[in-house]
């Protein structure tokens, strides 16, 4: 692995197996391998059910792997951990560290305000309250989220405006590896440009970029390499 190597992926292959239909495994990924480097925007490319999603979880360590393995290098050292066996307290060490991940939905936590959700990932490396709510509120403006909603919960905002939200908490603590499922989905064509900067600003200092992105415009913009990912659709025997 490459000093400049952020993410090697080995053979990866994943499958859900369904229970309730008498242990019957779907397979959706087969013997993936790629790397990433730095100032890389890796695009997934493939039609909707082939995988791309839950490639990016398996990255995120939210699906554990079927096999294979997954080569992260730790922000701000040399050292690489196979996310596939890491333990939750590292896992949790490298999402808090390393690893940025942007889904199509926010998680919207009741009573705190969209500044504070944006701030949040931010104060946990470490920045002072005064810091990250200043640097919530640029990003906010940035994607041009009214501010008389900065104070507000977003539960009840339109899905562009907590998409908005979601893309700031997912920038604001410029980490190495950024991975991106869908970020500009909801979002009109001022908020895709201020995205689409905002990715090519991160791969400008370093970080490497995977993403999916449904329009062919943000995808031919932000990309420098493209990933094949081919939907399989046999499904395996049964695990019993």
């Amino acid at each position: 692995m490459h000093e400049s190597t952020l993410i090697k992926v080995s053979t990866l292959s994943k499958h859900f197996t369904l229970h309730p239909q008498g242990g019957v495994r779907i397979p959706v990924l087969e013997e993936i391998s790629f790397e990433l480097e730095r100032g890389e925007c890796l695009v997934l490319d493939g039609p909707s059910g082939a995988g791309k999603s839950t490639l990016l979880r398996c990255l995120y360590a939210n699906y554990l792997a079927a096999s294979g393995q997954i080569w992260l290098r730790e922000a701000g050292t040399l050292a690489r951990i196979d996310i596939t066996r890491a333990s939750p307290q590292q896992i949790i060490e490298l999402r808090r560290s390393t690893l940025s991940y942007v889904s199509q939905f926010l998680r919207v936590i009741p009573r705190v305000s969209s500044q504070d959700i944006v701030a949040e990932p931010l104060l946990a490396m470490g920045a002072d309250q005064a810091e990250a709510r200043q640097r919530a509120a640029g990003l906010l403006a940035r994607l041009n989220l009214p501010e008389r909603l900065w104070a507000l919960p977003p539960a009840t905002f339109s899905g562009g405006e907590q998409q908005r939200v979601n893309v700031a908490r997912g920038f604001i603590t410029e980490k190495p590896v950024m991975l991106l499922d869908e970020p500009t989905a909801s979002l009109d064509a001022a908020n895709r440009a201020v995205v689409i900067e905002l990715i090519r600003e991160a791969c400008a200092r370093g970080a490497g970029v995977v993403g999916i992105f449904h329009d062919a415009e943000v995808r031919e913009a932000v990309a420098t390499r493209r990933l094949p990912v081919q939907a399989i659709s046999a499904p395996l025997a049964n695990a019993a």
